[in-house]
Order: C-alpha cells, then sequence, then structure tokens
C-alpha cells in the first residue's frame, strides 16, 4: 500500500482570541472558549483544496475543517466561513 499523501497547504489557525471567560457550565475542549457576554472563539485549523468541504476531526488544539476551495486570493477563507455559517443556521433555530 502506497504511503499517504502529504499536503502541501500549511495549516492555519484563522481564529483565535486571548480573552476566555472564567465561568462554564459544561466540560468543553480548549478549542472552544467562551466570550462574555454571548459569544464564542473556536479555534479552526482549515485544510483547503480538497475535494469537498466538511469537518475531519475536533479535538482540544482545534476544529479541523477541509474546504472545497483553492488557498489562493482568499477564496478558502470565504468558503471556510460560508460552510461554518451553513453548519451553524442549520442547527441554531435561527432563520436563514
Amino acid at each position: 500500500m502506497a504511503p499517504a499523501k502529504k499536503s502541501k497547504s500549511k495549516t492555519k489557525q484563522l481564529v483565535s482570541t486571548t480573552s476566555t471567560s472564567t465561568t462554564t457550565t459544561a466540560n468543553f475542549p480548549s478549542s472552544i472558549r467562551f466570550i462574555s457576554p454571548s459569544s464564542v472563539a473556536i479555534t479552526v485549523h482549515a485544510k483547503p483544496g480538497s475535494k469537498m468541504a466538511t469537518i475531519t476531526d475536533f479535538d482540544d488544539e482545534a476544529l479541523g475543517v477541509q474546504i472545497d476551495a483553492p488557498a489562493k486570493d482568499g477564496e478558502a477563507n470565504v468558503a471556510l466561513l460560508d460552510y461554518l455559517s451553513s453548519l451553524f443556521h442549520d442547527h441554531s433555530g435561527l432563520p436563514r
């Protein structure tokens, strides 16, 4: 069996913050941080250039997301925001 193909793109942290809330009600991975009063920050490792947009992993380090757009001229960033937005809108109960 051939070895796994390595990606040429570098993994980047797209969303981060230094502010964290001191009160939590549940045990969440450290890649999710509450920001007062009603916001959250999620560390994302985006992997552009895949065949489809999907979540690949989720742990204390980050949310891994494959993006179906190339890493040039901001296309992957736009596709990442569109994909994550569609996920959150579908499950938040908010109208689209």
